[in-house]
């Protein structure tokens, strides 16, 4: 069967392969619409023809609208397990579309967002109307990239990815994203299956130099491994240098970590990285804000700075220049009110002097992992390391979170291959779902095990 070209962007993308019939039929969306008319109110904002163009007409067409629809409304791609989707197909369509229509963090679309939602928002952009705030021309290449934008087909070429497409308002959306205001991101692009509302709850950002020194590496990979041995997830760009090994440090030390791309996140950005790149979307999770295919750009990497600073508890500059992106992170967090922190360097190292001049002012000055979690450990009680018991009840938890849970030991720790022995699963799966039932305080780590808090052993009667 043929397959559905992935939209936008000035190359064309490769063309998408079509769920099997199989699959489709049983996703498929009640309430269909009779033929003839407009399959949703997105195609009047987009266009008909320009949809049935890029993931084809007729049969085809109504087949990977119901896949996608079906595995979307029923939360199995947007939710924590179970939990299913908030936000409506239409909704979710046109944010999908403004990926494609602006920038990251574009203010102008954001304050159109505020007023008008989302699916108005594209159809206002289609139509060639000056949205507040917006030049003559940023008017008419909004018009453009909305024309070409099809939705559809992106949503299609992220599953064929592994990935999948969040909105403001769905069960997975990390809340701490909206502090950002009217620069908040339209929605968010991730390939992983762990939950990343639940981890970026206990995530702290590692960031530094691409060329940093063996000493730069050395204090990343410390940081890294303490702060994955310690239960929290390690977030960073997937560049070079720091981030790099603090990536690889964190999923060595058999923990959890969050890479946030400045590109599509199936175009691996730095090429040299793609190895890392899978990894992390293999065993964590890759988040992005551009649509498949996009590739970074400099100031795509400064915008995508501003979720790095959002999304976590605080951030650790390791090793930077006077004029540096890890500087902005940092200082963005601070405006946020998040902890910023840096690892001093010798004084005669150009690599210092950005982290010197954060350590002037309001930044903490760290070592190692245990002083990060001292100071991160204290935003809200509710956030704290040490947890008294599960905040939710186990009959909320989705089946294979369940079964992980129910693997574990009544006394005592075990480890991951153990655990997931007995629970029938992979690794790697039990490895995402442990930190979930971490963040979610079921479960502590104990080095390279884990174990049941009293209180949920107490709960489940075992």
């Amino acid at each position: 069967m043929p397959e559905p070209e992935k939209a936008g962007g000035a190359a064309a993308a490769e063309r998408v392969p079509l769920p099997e019939e199989g699959a489709a039929e049983r996703n498929s969306a009640p309430g269909d619409r009779e033929k003839g008319g407009a399959d949703h109110e997105w195609e009047g904002a987009l266009g008909k023809e320009e949809t049935a163009a890029r993931v084809g007409a007729g049969d085809e067409h109504r087949r990977w609208e119901r896949w996608l629809r079906g595995a979307y409304e029923d939360g199995s791609l947007v939710g924590v397990e179970g939990a299913g989707a908030v936000v409506g197909w239409e909704e979710r369509l046109a944010r999908v579309a403004l990926t494609r229509v602006a920038e990251p963090g574009d203010e102008v679309v954001g304050r159109a967002l505020a007023e008008w939602g989302p699916v108005e928002t594209v159809r206002a952009a289609r139509e060639g109307r000056r949205l507040a705030g917006a030049t003559a021309q940023r008017a008419e290449r909004y018009a453009i990239r909305a024309a070409r934008a099809d939705p559809l087909a992106d949503l299609a070429a992220a599953h064929r990815a592994g990935g999948r497409f969040l909105c403001p308002g769905d069960a997975d959306w990390p809340g701490q994203l909206d502090d950002l205001g009217l620069r908040r991101p339209f929605g968010l692009w991730v390939r992983g299956r762990p939950s990343l509302r639940l981890w970026a709850l206990r995530s702290v950002a590692v960031v530094g130099a691409r060329a940093c020194t063996d000493y730069g590496t050395h204090m990343a990979v410390r940081l890294g491994a303490g702060l994955a041995g310690a239960g929290w997830v390690v977030v960073s760009g997937a560049a070079f240098g720091v981030d790099g090994a603090a990536h690889r440090a964190a999923l060595e030390a058999g923990g959890a970590t969050i890479g946030v791309v400045a590109g599509g996140i199936d175009v691996p950005y730095p090429p040299r990285n793609a190895g890392l790149i899978d990894r992390i979307a293999e065993d964590g999770l890759l988040v992005g804000e551009l649509p498949p295919g996009d590739h970074p750009t400099r100031s795509r990497f400064v915008t995508r700075n501003r979720v790095i600073a959002a999304l976590t508890r605080g951030t650790v500059v390791v090793e930077a220049k006077y004029r540096s992106g890890s500087l902005i992170t940092a200082r963005r967090a601070a405006e946020l009110g998040r902890i910023t922190m840096g690892v001093p360097g010798p004084c005669t190292s150009g690599l210092s002097e950005g982290v010197h001049e954060l350590l002037r002012g309001e930044a903490a000055l760290v070592t190692d992992a245990a002083e990060v979690v001292e100071l991160v450990g204290r935003i809200g009680a509710d956030l704290a390391p040490v947890r008294r018991g599960p905040v939710l009840p186990r009959d909320r938890l989705g089946p294979g979170t369940a079964r992980v849970l129910e693997a574990l030991p009544a006394r005592g720790p075990a480890g991951e291959r153990e655990i997931a022995e007995a629970a029938g699963t992979t690794v790697a799966d039990t490895l995402g779902r442990l930190h979930e039932l971490l963040a979610l305080g079921f479960v502590a780590r104990e080095g390279g095990s884990w174990r049941l808090v009293r209180t949920s052993a107490d709960r489940t009667g075992r």
